[in-house]
């Protein structure tokens, strides 16, 4: 038999057992709390019931053991709905009624987990079917700057740091600080020194943010280790 640990309360323990059975089981224990009736006598009611419910139905009903306020193993009955409505025909109208509308309402904690759980499966399904959109999307986007170079790349095989290597770039006038970000002076424009690069991040809300920034082209390093080492851009 199953050993379940009893807390202060018959409640938290039913509770417990509820997760644990996937709330598809009622213990004695709460079929008493619900009608009001001792637990011992709902073991009396079970025991007397059970032989004919195994007669018809070729089963016993299911037997665990919980530890009462004093750390006592006692017995206690875990039964299906059909067993439970089948022990509550003992009963009075308004005991039925009850186990009744209890039994309903587990259904329906049951139905509206089982609907958030397959409602939380779907959105994480349509931001992996999203991201994998923007993924590819990117891909084609930034194509052209495969193969590029960050200025953090650049300045690391001089010891610099990216903001040294900007501001070295922007001291010999090849490149200014223009909308939140580094551009290439005119006079630099279209002489495959750069390529734009897009970025995709998500805000603290959860909304796609669309960032470009410069990277630097294979001429594009060789132009600015020549105005490191030689002072100028070209040989």
């Amino acid at each position: 038999m199953n050993t379940i640990t009893i807390s202060k309360t018959t409640s938290s323990l039913t509770t417990r057992m509820h997760a644990q059975y996937n709330q598809q089981h009622m213990t004695s224990l709460e079929i008493a709390e619900i009608c009001g009736k001792q637990h011992n006598h709902v073991l009396r009611d079970i025991r007397s019931m059970e032989p004919a419910w195994e007669k018809v139905n070729g089963s016993k009903f299911g037997l665990i053991e919980y530890k009462d306020l004093r750390g006592r193993l006692k017995p206690c009955y875990s039964l299906t709905k059909t067993e439970c409505l089948y022990v509550a025909t003992k009963y009075d109208d308004e005991m039925r009624a009850k186990l009744v509308l209890r039994w309903e309402q587990l259904e329906m904690e049951r139905l509206t987990q089982r609907q958030s759980m397959r409602l939380l499966t779907t959105k994480q399904e349509v931001l992996h079917e999203s991201e994998e959109i923007v993924g590819e999307q990117l891909d084609e986007v930034n194509e052209e700057s495969d193969g590029c170079l960050t200025v953090s790349e650049i300045a690391a095989v001089y010891n610099m740091t990216a903001h040294d290597l900007n501001s070295f770039l922007v001291d010999m006038k090849i490149q200014r600080w223009r909308c939140g970000q580094y551009r290439l002076l005119p006079k630099y424009e279209g002489l495959g020194l750069t390529a734009d690069r897009l970025n995709v991040s998500y805000s603290l809300k959860g909304k796609l943010k669309y960032e470009t920034y410069l990277v630097w082209t294979e001429k594009g390093r060789d132009f600015i280790t020549n105005l490191i080492e030689n002072g100028h851009g070209w040989d």
